[in-house]
């Protein structure tokens, strides 16, 4: 185990240094000029070139890149004299846009897209899942039919408009619940959960449609296997039978999918952070987006390909837990 371990961290830190890499280069090649946006709008074509000199725009890709790299791990010195800018480890380039740290930029923003995604995510395994095993074990009857049904009507519904659904009878026609805002867990634990209950619940929709669909499938595959019979035919009850050695090797493709779906939330749910104003990674990623801030689209690329790595090496760890086919392989 100590031994999968170390290769999948070795990988992992070589799939950072490649998506590192090619974000660099991309970023490199784009028309927007960090020197200018340092400078400010009223800088001369001269000024402009000075500064790319002194904050090492000038040097070779390759340089810059290591500079990049090393900064990351023992921070680094923007510009010289009276133009230096210190970005303390681990810095992540630096934002002439806003004049702080990409690192910090992201911090502030983590707890919201944290607080979304983990909220989402318990919400729609225990809807999604709950609803695909109930289905399966209730095949080709009335109740399968209408929870499939009802999933596939709901996955054809665009983030976009539930959230706007939601947000007309909820809070402006109803007035059960605020107009959603980000709340600290440690201020106000209530008002957390109050506040976000309606982002979650437009995250947890989609996903738990689609999650019962493919919890069905495969409960209804894994329990026509030659050792569930087995079990049966032991005489074990029904409940162990489902549960033990029909349910835990179902869920196997399910948390491969939730691992993938965890990690990309973790840095940011675009889309249901800008419908709900919500100060998260995503909304600082679409805001960054239209400023063309560069150091922060490359932060927070970096950080959403940390999240997405990291959440496969646990997803293979579960594994091992989940069905104990995985651990002999």
């Amino acid at each position: 185990m100590i031994g999968f371990l170390l290769r999948r961290v070795l990988a992992m830190a070589a799939t950072l240094l490649a998506v590192c890499a090619l974000t660099f280069a991309v970023f490199y090649l784009l028309p927007s000029d960090p020197a200018a946006q340092f400078c400010g709008k009223d800088c001369s074509a001269d000024r402009i070139e000075l500064v790319r000199q002194q904050l090492g725009l000038a040097d070779p890709l390759i340089v810059q890149f290591w500079h990049y790299i090393t900064a990351i791990f023992a921070g680094r010195s923007y510009g010289t004299g009276q133009y230096a800018v210190q970005c303390d480890f681990p810095c992540f380039g630096y934002s002439f846009q806003s004049a702080q740290p990409v690192w910090d930029l992201m911090m502030d923003r983590l707890p919201t897209s944290v607080s979304l995604a983990l909220g989402a995510a318990v919400l729609w395994l225990v809807l999604g899942v709950g609803a695909g095993v109930i289905s399966a074990l209730r095949r080709n009857t009335w109740l399968d039919r209408t929870l499939m049904i009802g999933t596939i009507g709901i996955a054809a519904l665009p983030v976009y408009f539930t959230a706007m659904i939601l947000l007309y009878v909820v809070v402006s026609v109803a007035g059960l619940l605020p107009y959603p805002r980000y709340i600290a867990f440690g201020e106000d634990p209530t008002g957390w959960v109050t506040n976000l209950i309606l982002p979650w619940i437009t995250l947890a929709l989609l996903n738990a449609a689609i999650y019962a669909r493919m919890t069905r499938n495969s409960v209804i595959e894994t329990m026509a296997e030659p050792y569930v019979r087995t079990a049966r035919a032991k005489g074990l009850r029904e409940t162990r039978v489902v549960g033990r050695h029909g349910l835990r090797p179902a869920l196997t493709p399910v948390a491969t999918m939730l691992g993938m779906d965890l990690g990309g939330l973790l840095a940011g749910a675009l889309i249901t952070e800008s419908l709900f104003s919500l100060p998260g990674i995503g909304k600082l990623f679409a805001d960054s987006l239209n400023k063309a801030d560069q150091p922060v689209i490359m932060g927070i690329t970096l950080l959403a390909s940390f999240f997405i790595i990291s959440s496969n090496l646990v997803v293979d760890l579960v594994y091992a837990w989940i069905d104990p086919r995985a651990r002999l392989s």
